[in-house]
């Protein structure tokens, strides 16, 4: 009777692990290689290596993803700063709890480097790119150029510069660049074209569509875990803590000071702008609003994927849809950092295999806008592989094709050589299809 107990609670358990989100939600992918641009060559060439994550493996209170780094959409180019580098495969595996625990005691500091990974294996970073201000030489230090900081690389400074501002032109159009090989998003990983304020246009050449898209109707998708195992979602959520009031965008409660000098540090300028550094940001609290968001930039909710709620951080932006300080974890954790980067697995693992439940008609899929006049854009959720998109005129010809790749959300159609009328776009996988009515008034 006890063996038969025994049994039926290992069962319950792993049934239950099945469910987490930290499991089930990672783009797992063994045939699909990535791809990147070259400086002049608007064609994305293939890097030969596997996108997205390659294996999940669970035990009762871990879970470890296998992941190169290379995300599905297109990366580069990031000479726009100096930066010779390219995104390679970082061959790791991530370990994060099943149940991650909130930190009571001093809350845990953000460090340069990894400190969460994204759904499709890619890096997440803070807000900071190892650069400081040493007061002594009343010069920059750290990073490419510039001499080491005092006390050594990664050291911490009273003035720590703010990657998001200073680094924008190394940014690929997925707002996302190597350090060394490590490709990472330091904030929103959703393609600059989409913002409403274009503060970078290298997408006009080196076209990426990101991780997802920014949907000021929806709640935006689960797109990576933080080392401390608490889920990231995009830039907008449920107004209200319980699920409730509709959708809002998620805001950051820090704000710039209003400063014209810095103790120890350069005085505000042009080149030293308020916001050039992080401590350049304070926190004010809004206990009133859910829509603000706490210290760590994040707030316990409930979500689509934890319909009883849990601590939930947000990858924030202002009212233009750009990218809002600290950006999506930070400047401390909320939690228990347990998780990390290992080597090898030293305990029993079960893997964890996608079924084959992904279907077109479940996949809230939008053609907007509609009618259209020059482009259409097709979102769905993430694409668990390539989806052919393909647009009929009333005679059933084929006119406009493009392909949703796997592990994105989008991809966009020019429509600026269709006459008035309607058509009909039909998104296809290998197991089912999906099919919307588009009018044409130009």
């Amino acid at each position: 009777m006890k063996k038969v107990y025994f049994l039926f609670i290992l069962v319950v358990s792993s049934v239950f692990s099945q469910s987490n989100p930290v499991i089930t939600k990672w783009l797992q992918n063994t045939t699909v290689n990535g791809t990147y641009y070259t400086s002049g060559n608007s064609t994305p060439i293939t890097n030969n290596i596997l996108v997205n994550c390659q294996q999940v493996r669970y035990s009762t209170s871990w879970v470890y993803v296998n992941a190169t780094g290379i995300p599905a959409y297109p990366v580069g180019i990031f000479s726009g700063d100096g930066n010779p580098n390219n995104a390679g495969n970082q061959n790791a595996i991530y370990k994060f709890p099943l149940n991650p625990t909130q930190n009571t005691g001093t809350a845990t500091a953000t460090t340069a480097g990894n400190i969460g990974v994204f759904i499709n294996g890619v890096s997440l970073f803070d807000y900071r790119d190892g650069v400081a201000w040493n007061n002594t030489t009343s010069a920059l230090c750290g990073g490419p150029g510039n001499p080491t900081c005092p006390g050594g690389p990664g050291t911490t400074q009273a003035w720590n510069r703010d990657a998001i501002p200073a680094e924008k032109l190394g940014f690929d159009c997925a707002k996302g660049h190597p350090a060394g090989t490590n490709y990472h998003h330091h904030q929103n990983p959703s393609a600059f074209k989409y913002d409403l304020n274009l503060v970078s246009t290298i997408c006009n050449t080196y076209d990426s569509e990101g991780l997802y898209t920014m949907n000021t109707t929806q709640h935006s998708p689960l797109i990576g875990f933080a080392y401390d195992g608490f889920p990231i979602y995009g830039a907008f959520g449920y107004t209200n803590v319980d699920g409730t009031g509709g959708i809002s965008r998620m805001k950051s409660s820090y704000q710039l000071k209003t400063q014209t000098t810095r103790t120890n540090g350069p005085a505000v300028s042009t080149t030293y702008f308020n916001g050039y550094f992080r401590e350049d940001y304070e926190f004010v609290s809004h206990p009133t609003d859910p829509t603000y968001l706490d210290v760590h930039n994040g707030r316990f909710c409930i979500t689509p994927e934890y319909p009883n709620g849990i601590y939930c951080y947000f990858a924030t932006v202002n009212e233009n849809l750009n990218s809002a300080y600290p950006y999506v974890v930070g400047p401390t954790f909320y939690g228990n950092v347990t998780g990390g980067k290992v080597t090898t697995v030293s305990e029993t693992t079960s893997t964890f295999l996608k079924n084959d439940t992904f279907s077109l008609a479940k996949s809230n899929i939008v053609v907007y806008p509609n009618p259209s006049a020059s482009f259409i854009t097709i979102q769905t959720d993430f694409a668990e592989e390539n989806l052919k998109v393909e647009i009929f005129n009333e005679l059933g010809q084929i006119v406009k094709t493009g392909t949703i790749f796997q592990g994105t959300t989008m991809c966009a159609v020019d429509t600026d050589t269709l006459y008035n009328g309607t058509y009909f776009v039909k998104v296809s996988s290998t197991k089912d299809s999906f099919t919307s009515k588009l009018l044409i008034n130009k």
